[in-house]
């Protein structure tokens, strides 16, 4: 048993080809003034309007209008947040929900990186990603997009994926600004929340992209506290949140999401607009000479204009795209590669498949394991249970229409749920055309070794009969959900999920196979929590998480299964019983666009489930190993206004293997937070019988709470409670800290 990590650590330690030599903000906003004093208004509209959703010489998602004479070329924009869509030759990775899971930065990193270097090669300057969009209700059809529902993991990963990103020249784009968390009404919804819950819930993750020099944020089609997001000053505008958190680059809308005046759009802080015209849903707002008539007629001082292209084409400077930065070489209209524009340039490398396959294995959360073995080893010889021995497993039943290949040719968005469950629909879905399903890679992995029976329907009569009477039955079920689009339904669910529960009737198929297998294996393709009220059954012996995979599916749900990989995964949300549990809830039937009140306030999955006193079946950051771990020797040490949070972690089993140790808060009682927030964690990589210190710190904002007067975070005075462990409910250290 080992795990595919080594290779990652060469690619961030090495010096790679394509790493721009980046400016400073202040030489590349001299570069861009200088630019743009010698461009006409036509030529500045042509950079703030995007070239129109209909246009024929439009390559990517969104453009803008070169400026050939000045040397600028279409900026090109481009999906998504889980790989390249609507191109060919590109690696389809896990999706956000899943790198999440990992709770390792240096596959959080390495995922961004690798993302950089596939936009860099096809031509596309931004990475419309990533998205920051917090799970406030585990049914929300966009939230596979982004990170799930903790803030402080939600930032990381958006931290580590823009500095992955653009340490290859390539622009992040941070979405959707803000509280955009659920799919219907989304044109129009307004989500209204308090002060204190926007900046340490939601706001949050983007403080932290801003920290890493993110270039561009997207605002919401949602309108919040009941201003739409692309014009509210006080999200965009002059003195508003990203201005006051140093943000340095542009806002981009959402592809429609502009409404209103050109005028009360410019002057409120919104820059550019795509995809420039209207598209049913709204936009056009800047088109049609609206944007130009404003600047002709004063309404929108010359000064703005000017430093709405400034603050585009800065990071353009910034990242070094005016230096040999390769030309767009694909055609998004034309999904099949055909035509002229598209050169079919591939960017697919052996590395990137082998940082999909590990994100798809390092982000596999083994909830169950009852492992039966034999004498004769340190670890025994696996009879039941997992790792599946497979010299001992002569017969195997693959059990679930989940287990094959889905179809590759399923419109734009990937609207489908036919198969394996890779990734959601939307516009940030990812490219099928690679995508290697767990019924291919489990016969090719298993060969002669055993006689394979598949059942590759739902049919529940059938996958019972497939089971019956086998060594080990895999049972692959899912749960899907993407973006609501043109009100599009699929399988009956219009974006957000309708309920909790598994797809075509996945539940009862699990509980029918394990009622005649006694060594029945369930993975679960999800894009959130489902309910496993099935989960107990003795002949259940392991449950594996698999989320969002991506294209490398199969071969990593083999190497999970057959040891090849030790599951290192933990929980990104709880699992619980019902949505009962979560405390929000998605609204469906309204008259007209709903007031969605976000009373809940801070009180967010695990968080909310503490203050109720809510046990879920499985808690936020939980995840067996194949091995098992120690903690102790925690000391806490302050310097300066922080603090060092040092403890031992041992591998005190038989397997090499990782551990996820978690750090959380609780705050003293008057500072009215959660009973205790994550504010650390760390990937500990352990042979059997090593252990290795570890440091996390707490700084003087992990402490903080925002103060709605003073407008800052201010920290709280009391006695702070440190608590360490392997999930948000498993804690196995604890110390104090008196402020």
């Amino acid at each position: 048993m080992h795990l595919h990590w080594s290779f990652v650590w060469a690619s961030l330690l090495a010096a790679s080809a394509l790493e721009a030599q980046a400016r400073t903000w202040d030489e590349a906003y001299a570069l861009a003034t200088d630019t743009v004093s010698q461009m006409t208004l036509d030529e500045k509209l042509g950079i703030a309007i995007g070239t129109g959703q209909l246009n024929s010489n439009r390559r990517c998602v969104g453009d803008t209008t070169a400026v050939a004479r000045l040397g600028i070329p279409s900026i090109c924009f481009q999906d998504g947040p889980a790989g390249l869509r609507l191109v060919k030759n590109v690696t389809g990775f896990p999706a956000g929900l899943n790198v999440a899971a990992t709770f390792s930065r240096r596959l959080m990193r390495a995922r961004g990186k690798a993302f950089g270097e596939e936009w860099r090669g096809k031509g596309a300057h931004v990475f419309l990603g990533p998205s920051l969009d917090i799970m406030r209700n585990p049914k929300a059809g966009r939230a596979w997009e982004a990170f799930g529902p903790d803030p402080y993991l939600t930032g990381e990963a958006g931290y580590e994926t823009v500095m992955g990103v653009q340490s290859v020249g390539v622009q992040a784009c941070a979405k959707h600004l803000i509280a955009n968390n659920q799919e219907h009404w989304r044109y129009g919804y307004t989500s209204n929340v308090d002060d204190r819950t926007l900046q340490e819930l939601y706001y949050y993750p983007f403080i932290r992209t801003i920290e890493a020099g993110v270039t561009s944020v997207m605002c919401a089609y949602n309108r919040f506290n009941g201003t739409s997001s692309c014009h509210n000053a006080n999200l965009i505008g002059p003195n508003g949140l990203l201005q006051k958190s140093g943000f340095k680059g542009y806002v981009v809308s959402d592809w429609g999401a502009t409404h209103d005046s050109a005028a009360e759009n410019a002057n409120n802080g919104l820059d550019m607009e795509q995809p420039g015209d209207y598209i049913v849903i709204g936009g056009g707002v800047y088109s049609s000479n609206n944007l130009k008539n404003a600047v002709n007629n004063g309404s929108v001082p010359q000064a703005r204009i000017n430093e709405m292209i400034t603050r585009i084409l800065a990071p353009w400077y910034q990242l070094g795209q005016d230096k040999d930065y390769p030309p767009t070489n694909f055609d998004a209209q034309k999904r099949d590669g055909s035509g002229s524009k598209n050169l079919r340039v591939n960017v697919r490398t052996n590395e990137h498949t082998a940082l999909a396959r590990e994100i798809a294995s390092a982000s596999a959360v083994l909830l169950k394991n009852s492992r039966s073995t034999t004498t004769g080893s340190p670890s025994g010889i696996t009879t039941r249970g997992l790792p599946v021995a497979k010299d001992r497993i002569k017969t195997i039943a693959v059990v679930g229409q989940d287990a094959k290949l889905p179809n590759l040719n399923c419109n734009e968005l990937n609207e489908c749920n036919d198969g394996t469950m890779s990734v959601g629909w939307g516009s940030g879905s990812n490219s099928l055309e690679f995508l290697i399903p767990p019924i291919d890679a489990i016969t090719s992995f298993t060969g002669s070794s055993a006689t394979i029976t598949s059942s590759l329907s739902n049919d529940l009569d059938e996958g019972a009969k497939a089971a019956k009477g086998k060594d080990v039955a895999y049972v692959f079920v899912n749960a899907m959900s993407g973006e609501l689009g043109s009100y599009t339904f699929v399988v009956g669910n219009q974006g957000d999920r309708n309920d909790l529960n598994l797809w075509w009737k996945g539940g009862s198929l699990v509980e029918r196979v394990a009622a005649v297998c006694n060594n029945t294996i369930v993975i679960v393709h999800s894009v959130g929590p489902v309910v496993m009220s099935w989960s107990a059954h003795p002949n259940i012996t392991g449950i594996i998480y698999a989320g969002t995979p991506g294209e490398q599916t199969g071969p990593s749900i083999v190497d999970v299964i057959y040891g090849n990989y030790n599951p290192a995964g933990k929980l990104p949300f709880s699992i619980a019983d019902s949505e009962d549990a979560y405390g929000t809830e998605i609204v469906y039937n309204s008259l007209g666009f709903p007031e969605i009140n976000y009373t809940e306030k801070l009180l967010l999955d695990y968080r909310y489930m503490d203050n109720k006193n809510i046990k879920p079946r499985f808690e936020f950051g939980f995840g067996l190993s194949y091995t098992t771990f120690a903690y102790s020797g925690l000391s806490v040490q302050q310097s300066g206004s922080s603090y060092a949070v040092s403890f031992t972690v041992a591998n005190t089993g038989a397997f090499a293997g990782a551990e996820k140790p978690q750090l959380y808060l609780a705050y003293p009682a008057a500072a009215g937070e959660p009973k205790k927030v994550l504010r650390g964690f760390e990937e500990v990589i352990l042979q059997p019988g090593a252990s290795s210190t570890v440091t996390l710190t707490l700084n003087e904002r992990d402490m903080s709470v925002w103060d709605v007067p003073s407008q800052k975070y201010v920290r709280s005075s009391g006695t702070f409670n440190v608590l360490v462990g392997a999930s948000s409910l498993d804690i196995r250290l604890q110390s104090s800290i008196t402020v």
